[in-house]
């Protein structure tokens, strides 16, 4: 397993009033889901001012977790609510809902399945035509489950996943589920801008259009461009 820290290239304007759950681009645009009861809302966002764009606010009855975009269509999941939303990329109108058993975490795609996780070490590869579960894999760290994965992200052929309650991002292989890296991203928010309300990173996305990844965290006042550095254990 190789190990990484991150080296900043680059550091934007965030509002600091986003609960991030989901962060993503699509076609080059970001577009951004955020949690809490009573706040939950799904953006886009102008990268370089941090501007919101378009909003849809939630009923408080839903609390928003990962979304992303897979042939024109958004996929929003919902927390305990057993319910994922669809909206149409280009109008952000809704199209429908679909239905699934237990909590919703994190959610990504590798162009051909919706990959969501559910905070236990299991991620499940759904058909993103009708929800309905294709395979599930169990991830692995040193041969034993990783618990609380939660956001992720599809970059270059792996998984990457931030691991709940912690300052780690780690990488996984799509076929073992084996963890292949561990990264990390305990210095990527300076102490200086953490204020008590400032939770925990939250939000990984790839640019497929200039292969930059960016970071973020829950009422994180930055989004960070990074590249990686080999490090030794």
């Amino acid at each position: 397993m190789k190990h990484y820290t991150l080296k900043v290239e680059e550091s934007l304007s965030h509002d600091v009033g986003a609960y991030t759950q989901g962060l993503f681009f699509y076609e080059g645009e970001l577009y951004e889901s955020c949690g809490q009861y009573g706040e939950s809302s799904f953006r886009k966002v102008d990268l370089a001012t941090g501007q919101v764009l378009k909003r849809i606010n939630f009923d408080r009855k839903y609390f928003l977790e990962g979304a992303c975009a897979l042939k024109g269509r958004i996929y929003i999941l919902t927390w305990q609510e057993n319910v994922c939303f669809v909206y149409d990329v280009k109008t952000m109108e809704l199209i429908g809902s679909v239905r699934y058993m237990g909590e919703g975490w994190g959610l990504t795609t590798d162009g051909k399945y919706l990959i969501m996780s559910d905070g236990t070490s299991s991620i499940t590869f759904r058909n993103p035509d009708n929800f309905k579960v294709e395979k599930q894999l169990a991830v692995t760290l040193n041969g034993k489950p990783l618990r609380f994965v939660n956001e992720l992200e599809y970059i270059n052929g792996e998984i990457w996943a931030n691991v709940y309650g912690s300052d780690a991002i780690v990488t996984i292989n799509p076929s073992s589920g084996v963890v292949t890296g561990m990264i990390d991203c305990r210095n990527l928010l300076h102490r200086t801008l953490r204020k008590p309300s400032t939770d925990v990173l939250n939000g990984i996305a790839y640019n497929d259009q200039d292969g930059t990844i960016w970071l973020t965290g829950k009422y994180w006042p930055k989004i960070f461009r990074v590249t990686l550095v080999e490090g030794k254990k």
